[in-house]
């Protein structure tokens, strides 16, 4: 794989060479060698790929076991077992999946006869689903048990020191619920060997952000909660748009953007303090990228270009001085000297040998 990268930034390197100086020779050999690279790369990526149900397969059995121990009634459906993950991927996605599990059926699915009270069904349903989405592989699980109470949550919070109670009370719903993949936190009243130790969800959230992923949650109080894990189908070579910031390169994954435009600085309007723009009837938060990334201001250029991206359900316009085109880029991981740099998913080697990092949407849109 690593080899693959680097015929990878050579062959990107060869095409400026032949952009430069025009030689058509050159070009013909160069598409001929993007075709072979490509293949080759397929073919790499393949390899490497494996099916989910690697992991799934240890799963019916936990669930049985800790079915009987909480003296619940409890039916595991898996779909999705034949999807496709990176290798190093599926070595590390076992833990966080069982961490959920165990929660959906420890804190999610209700005792029978109190199931039974609420007019559902005795036995509870916990599904384990994985498909593709784009460039990603979505996993989730989902229960039919209580739900998560946001007033619970924010409670718990307040008791635990986490907010304030003004704080918490000025969160959405949705918002609210996300509390539970904040370190320490926990809502058990008492520690069981299943959950409960306030560790757990932070950690999930932890070793799924360290393999680029992003997870959520959606949840109606005694209808069900739905945990979502979304993963990069590779974690080697992607496409990405190359943009310019002041004097300093930067790589946005494609499958992050959703469009490009060029505005002009009346475009801009502030709404509640903060910089929007209206595209197409909806509203987009702006952000400059040269104050996000402290990046030092040379000139200021004649055109504005934004650059449209999501991260789930989120938004944003990132304000950068120039796009300067689509690459295939490598990435390299950052290593722990600049673990703690959130905002950037790893960095790439250009053709010409210089670094350009590579943004990590999800965290920016947090």
């Amino acid at each position: 794989m690593n080899l693959m990268g680097e015929l990878v930034i050579n062959k990107v390197r060869l095409e400026q060479i032949g952009q430069t100086h025009r030689l058509s020779e050159l070009t013909e050999t160069l598409e001929q060698m993007d075709r072979v690279t490509t293949d080759l790369q397929n073919i790499v990526m393949k390899v490497r790929m494996v099916p989910v149900s690697q992991v799934f397969n240890r799963f019916p059995r936990m669930v049985r076991d800790v079915t009987k121990e909480l003296n619940k009634e409890i039916n595991l459906t898996i779909e999705g077992e034949e999807t496709e993950l990176d290798r190093t991927v599926i070595d590390e996605i076992g833990d966080p999946i069982m961490h959920l599990l165990r929660n959906s059926l420890d804190h999610g699915v209700e005792m029978p006869d109190e199931r039974v009270a609420k007019g559902k069904p005795r036995v509870g349903e916990v599904g384990l689903i994985a498909r593709h989405e784009g460039n990603n592989v979505v996993i989730m699980v989902t229960d039919d048990g209580k739900g998560i109470d946001p007033d619970v949550i924010r409670r718990k919070a307040v008791e635990k020191g986490l907010y304030t109670q003004d704080e918490v009370e000025k969160l959405d719903d949705a918002d609210a619920v996300r509390i539970i993949f904040l370190p320490g936190f926990s809502t058990a009243d008492k520690i069981s060997d299943i959950s409960g130790r306030g560790v757990g969800m932070d950690v999930v959230r932890s070793k799924i952000e360290a393999l680029s992923g992003h997870v959520d949650v959606e949840t109606h109080v005694n209808e069900g909660s739905v945990f979502k894990i979304k993963l990069p189908l590779t974690l080697a070579i992607i496409q990405a748009m190359m943009v310019r910031v002041q004097d300093e390169m930067y790589a946005i994954p494609l499958g992050s953007i959703d469009s490009t435009i060029n505005i002009q600085p009346e475009d801009i309007k502030t709404v509640q303090n903060r910089e929007v723009i209206v595209l197409r009837g909806e509203i987009i938060p702006i952000i400059r990228m040269e104050e996000t990334l402290a990046v030092p201001h040379v000139k200021d250029w004649d055109e504005i270009f934004v650059v449209v991206v999501h991260s789930g359900e989120s938004k944003a316009g990132l304000l950068v001085d120039k796009l300067i085109g689509q690459q295939e880029i490598v990435i390299k991981t950052l290593g722990n000297l600049f673990m703690g740099l959130k905002m950037f998913s790893g960095a790439t080697v250009l053709g010409d040998g210089r670094i350009a990092l590579i943004l990590d949407v999800a965290t920016m849109l947090q």
